[in-house]
């Protein structure tokens, strides 16, 4: 059903293989646009994304079930409650 596609990198231009296996995926996430950046500039961007060293940016709230600190990899909006790493593993298990 799927066959190897070269495309275009939208930054650097470089021709990469989109492969049958990463189309297989994309369908099965119901993503519908092929990537447009080859892998190397989408690792590049994400590394820019978090920092010269390549760390995600955390942030620190108050877990909605303990009290506790969390520290979460995302800045909360106040509209979803956020767990430290222990209720966020108890929420996921019960």
């Amino acid at each position: 059903m799927f066959e190897d596609k070269t495309l275009t990198c939208r930054d650097c231009g470089a021709e990469f293989v989109f492969t049958a296996g990463e189309q297989e995926f994309y369908e099965q996430r119901g993503f519908t646009n092929e990537p447009k950046a080859c892998p190397v500039c989408r690792q590049s961007r994400k590394t820019q994304r978090r920092g010269e060293r390549g760390e995600r940016e955390m942030f620190e709230a108050v877990c909605d079930s303990c009290g506790g600190t969390a520290r979460i990899p995302f800045r909360p909006s106040g509209d979803r409650p956020v767990y430290c790493s222990d209720c966020f593993s108890k929420q996921r298990e019960g």
